[in-house]
């Protein structure tokens, strides 16, 4: 393909820690059957999605580029995507909640590239092109709705996680890796769902990660939009399943209005959902995420958003008053009448001021960790950061002055003040001493020995987040998969039936075929007796060239394989239904 049409703006600007997980699309690795899964499942979903998803689907379709006769190649997708200000990129199966995230905020659209066999046409616990390519894209060529998602992934990927959260993203991760995977033995199946469930119901108390995941699974992946009595779909699990996107409409499952407490309500992603939350118009969500947005560490700070970073044991960011961030592993915390004043970072520490790393102040420099107070100074109304330089020089807090500052919550900076470093407002946020001594009461916190003592100025924490505030402060290009995506195996007989399904393509596409439609269905049924899906497609050519004597021996086989098969007789009488009874194009 033409290289040319690949790029994107948006892909080009991605840093460094989101294109580890991209991964170029094989085209050429789609097989016949792939294809044929794709057909399938799309011309059920246009013709049956037409009718009870949201107005933008259809419409969204044409200006993403999805056929409804070819897997979308990712080259073409990020052209036209290109025109709604999105792209797209394809990557291995789930990757970490902050990364997908991540990417939404840059607009950019995440694709499982590789496609479910037809064992699981209906449904697949694993992200595949169906779910994200069919399911996805379409919904964002919605204006509002684009906004809403780009939104969501610019907030979410700043909640901080629980060390629980990252097991159950690796647990989820295989499990639906074996589920998708052709021939698992079972006991392999049933103990990643022990584990899963194990994890499920020994999380404790739910991180920000694990609250704002709900919220994306019932409105991204399986919201309903419009009112109870009338729904339409627009979430991406439902548009991608003909199984659960015509069970969801039925009284079977309840219908709720969606609101903040969706974020506490938890999913099962391996069955199907037993309700469903149902949104008055794409702006609503963007309220119900502001609502939530409003309760995170982001938003709030204090003391209780330090903690959170504690117990996620991963890197993060505090944000005091003054603008600074402190970014790094926190792991402690001083506390007086339930604020923070003194915090402690172990191991490589940046700071930075509006994402921007401070000159002199990367991991390099604060290799092994950083301390400061926080809060004011004790007796005095006046914070440091809004000290005038006449109070700062008043209060001996100036250059080459050897000064005891005594904060409140018993913390004590006693040194010499070689300089200080000041925002754009001119606050100063930063003061660095020599010969410095910070104690706790009778705890040493700083000793002089130790060097340059670096105090962050603030009165308080106003915002504490997951990730650096620069992305360029750490090497955060470090993303092992424990588990990789299992590709279907490949055998004599495999091949002869993928050689098949590919005759039947080249024949309907008007290419030179090696075999007739008859002699494909003599093969078929000496050698592939169990398949259904081709003898649809063959079913289909069929009627269209009126050839009704061999029709029928295609039906009456059919017939044989329903009574052998009775899991798949839903699927070939929603294929036959849509050549005999809806003869519309849906092209």
């Amino acid at each position: 393909m033409n290289a040319n049409i690949e790029s994107n703006p948006l892909i080009d600007r991605l840093p460094g820690h989101l294109k580890q997980f991209i991964k170029p699309q094989d085209y050429e690795d789609y097989t016949p059957i792939n294809q044929a899964v794709w057909r399938y499942v799309m011309r059920k979903n246009v013709d049956y999605l037409s009718r009870v998803a949201h107005s933008s689907y259809l419409e969204g379709l044409k200006k993403t580029g999805i056929e409804v006769d070819s897997i979308p190649s990712m080259y073409g997708m990020n052209r036209i995507l290109k025109e709604i200000g999105w792209a797209a990129v394809a990557v291995d199966g789930f990757i970490p909640p902050n990364a997908f995230m991540e990417f939404q905020a840059y607009n950019v659209l995440v694709i499982a590239s590789d496609i479910r066999q037809l064992e699981h046409i209906e449904y697949t616990p694993a992200p595949d092109i169906i779910h994200e390519g069919a399911g996805h894209a379409p919904i964002i060529a919605n204006p509002e709705y684009a906004e809403y998602l780009r939104r969501f992934g610019e907030i979410g990927c700043k909640a901080i996680s629980s060390a629980r959260d990252y097991e159950m993203y690796e647990a989820i991760r295989l499990l639906s890796i074996l589920k998708e995977a052709e021939g698992t033995p079972q006991e392999e199946i049933e103990a990643a769902e022990k584990r899963v469930d194990e994890l499920q119901n020994d999380m404790g108390e739910l991180s920000e990660m694990a609250l704002i995941r709900n919220l994306h699974w019932w409105t991204v992946e399986y919201g309903l939009i419009g009112t109870v009595d009338n729904p339409k779909i627009y979430g991406a699990g439902l548009l991608s399943s003909i199984g659960e996107s015509t069970w969801c409409m039925t009284d079977n499952v309840k219908k709720l209005p969606y609101d903040i407490n969706a974020a506490y309500q938890s999913f099962d992603i391996t069955k199907p959902q037993p309700q469903l939350f149902v949104t008055p118009d794409f702006a609503h969500l963007s309220l119900v995420l502001e609502e939530f947005a409003n309760k995170m560490a982001l938003r709030t700070g204090g003391l209780s958003g330090i903690k959170k970073l504690i117990a996620s044991n991963a890197l993060g960011t505090i944000e005091f008053s003054t603008g600074l961030q402190v970014s790094g592993v926190f792991t402690n915390v001083v506390e007086e009448e339930g604020k923070p004043v003194y915090i402690q970072v172990t191991g490589p520490t940046a700071l930075a001021y509006r994402e921007k790393e401070l000159v002199g102040h990367g991991t390099a420099y604060h290799a092994e960790g950083f301390g400061s107070p926080v809060g004011k100074l004790k007796g005095i109304n006046l914070a440091i950061e809004d000290m005038s330089p006449r109070d700062l020089k008043a209060y001996a807090i100036y250059e080459g002055e050897r000064v005891t500052l005594e904060f409140e919550g018993n913390i004590t900076v006693s040194g010499e003040i070689i300089t200080g470093t000041r925002n754009l407002q001119g606050k100063i946020i930063l003061i660095s001493f020599k010969n410095c001594t910070v104690t706790h009461n009778d705890r040493v916190l700083f000793s002089p020995e130790w060097g340059i003592y670096d105090m962050a100025v603030g009165k308080k924490v106003i915002s504490a987040f997951s990730g650096p505030a620069d992305v360029n402060s750490f090497d955060l290009i470090t993303h092992v998969p424990s588990s990789k995506t299992i590709k279907a195996k490949k055998s004599a007989q495999r091949q002869e039936l993928e050689n098949l399904y590919q005759n039947i393509r080249n024949i309907r596409e008007g290419k030179e075929a090696s075999m007739s439609l008859d002699e494909v269905f003599v093969q078929l049924t000496e050698n592939h007796p169990k398949d259904w899906l081709l003898s649809v497609e063959i079913a289909e050519l069929l009627h269209k060239e009126k050839e009704e004597s061999i029709l029928q021996q295609v039906l009456a086989h059919l017939d044989k394989v329903k009574a052998q098969r009775p899991e798949v007789v839903h699927l070939i009488e929603d294929g036959l239904e849509l050549i005999f009874e809806k003869e519309k194009s849906v092209n």
